[in-house]
């Protein structure tokens, strides 16, 4: 029996999940990371720390699986991590995490070169933490890699390559396929950046003193990853032009699959490329961390047990947890619409619940009006996937049908790429 390993190395723990030629689960692992170091603005972590969860994940994963039939593997990390290293794999810099945001002058000479639908906006974008580290290190002698590409790298004993998801937020133009030639106005080595192939493309077999280290075969292949939010969204299984996903954690992301790519930087709005199709999404600072302001864990399964789908309350809430929105509205001086409150605190928790739903009705409105399919259907994952009265009330706004997701762990989405390379 082939297995097919894939590797989630997400902001809290490393993830590993083995799937046979069917897609079954075959067995998972899971080792905590540490926290970054954090101060201020800076968020950072040392880069070994990653490999070394990663070797221990996969020690885990290997006693409950027959190591000599692992075929392939995968890797999905953080989505804008980045660090720099020697040819050799060598980190000269400690990684930068996700939402790092030191580089906020780099974030400055960005916005002056860059054309004005990207996703390199922001002082935690990944071409800004480049471009910071950079200026660091001086001209030449390394090579810039995202988290899954160092990864990756360690695996094959081959650094200088990245998958088109990761490389977005480092300005990569995937309509393209290339570096584009703004980048050159910000004076960065263009032997420095890493070749990009597609996801899921074939980089290299497996190094043999990893391989002999873990008792794998030398013949295990190693596929170009992609970011961890991507991971989820294959992990639901979603493969149709038109299925959507909705994330309902503490905040909404919204995703829809797509024949054409939507790029609207003022509203937040992006595209992975997988295939010859596009992941097209938004996330807006709603979601539920406003139910968490206001009711404890036990009113929230009280109240979502009495909640009536089939009368909405009326009330016209904009539930944000802060002031400041960016998606389907962007406008960072939105405030929190939650009044007038009624005095059953039921009413005021299904208003909440409604409210959050026509942002999501919204959201995807907004992606359609851009270019994107409106959802035929829509697949929920995260911490209020399981709620059926916020499925229900979701139903009725959206019109499509609105069901919780089997799989969404990007591990095994990670693993579905390995399996489909």
């Amino acid at each position: 029996m082939n297995l097919f390993v894939g590797i989630d190395v997400g902001t809290s723990a490393c993830r590993a999940c083995a799937v046979n030629a069917d897609a079954d689960i075959v067995a998972e692992a899971r080792t905590e990371l540490p926290a970054p170091h954090r101060d201020g603005s800076r968020v950072e972590q040392d880069a070994g720390i990653w490999w070394r969860c990663l070797t221990l994940t996969v020690d885990a994963l290997n006693r409950r699986i027959d190591p000599s039939a692992v075929k392939r593997i995968a890797i999905d990390a953080t989505s804008g991590t980045l660090l720099l290293c020697d040819r050799s794999g060598r980190p000269l810099t400690p990684g930068l995490m996700y939402n790092d945001a030191r580089a906020v002058d780099e974030a400055a000479i960005i916005s002056r070169v860059a054309p004005p639908d990207n996703a390199v906006s922001g002082a935690s974008s990944g071409l800004a933490k480049l471009l910071h580290l950079s200026r660091r290190l001086g001209a030449g002698g390394w090579l810039a890699a995202h988290q899954a590409d160092w990864l990756t790298g360690k695996l094959t004993g081959r650094f200088g390559i990245s998958d088109e998801n990761n490389a977005l937020k480092s300005g990569y133009d995937p309509r393209e396929r290339c570096w584009p030639a703004w980048l050159q106005q910000l004076q960065l080595p263009a032997q420095c950046l890493p070749r990009v192939v597609p996801v899921a493309t074939l980089i290299a077999s497996l190094d043999p003193a990893v391989a002999r280290s873990w008792g794998w075969p030398d013949s295990v292949e190693v596929v170009a990853g992609t970011t961890d939010s991507t991971a989820g969204f294959i992990a639901t299984g979603a493969d149709r032009t038109g299925t959507a996903v909705t994330a309902l954690g503490s905040t909404l992301v919204l995703k829809v699959l797509s024949d054409t790519p939507v790029f609207a930087a003022q509203h937040g709005i992006y595209s992975h490329r997988l295939g010859d199709r596009w992941l097209v999404g938004g996330a807006s600072n709603a979601g539920g961390a406003v139910l968490a302001q206001h009711f404890s864990a036990c009113d929230i399964r009280r109240f979502s047990r009495l909640v009536d789908p089939s009368q909405l309350t009326g009330l016209n809430y904009y539930p944000l947890p802060a002031p400041g929105e960016r998606f389907p509205v962007y406008d960072p001086q939105l405030q929190p619409g939650l009044e007038p409150r009624p005095a059953l605190d039921r009413e005021f928790f299904q208003g909440i619940l409604e409210g959050l739903a026509r942002i999501e009705q919204r959201g995807y409105r907004l992606l359609s009006e851009l270019g994107a399919p409106w959802p035929e259907r829509v697949i929920s994952v995260g911490g209020g996937a399981p709620n059926q009265a916020w499925t229900q009330i979701r139903q009725q706004m959206l019109g499509v049908p609105v069901s919780a997701a089997q799989h969404q762990e990007a591990a095994y989405g990670a693993a579905l790429l390995a399996l489909r390379a």
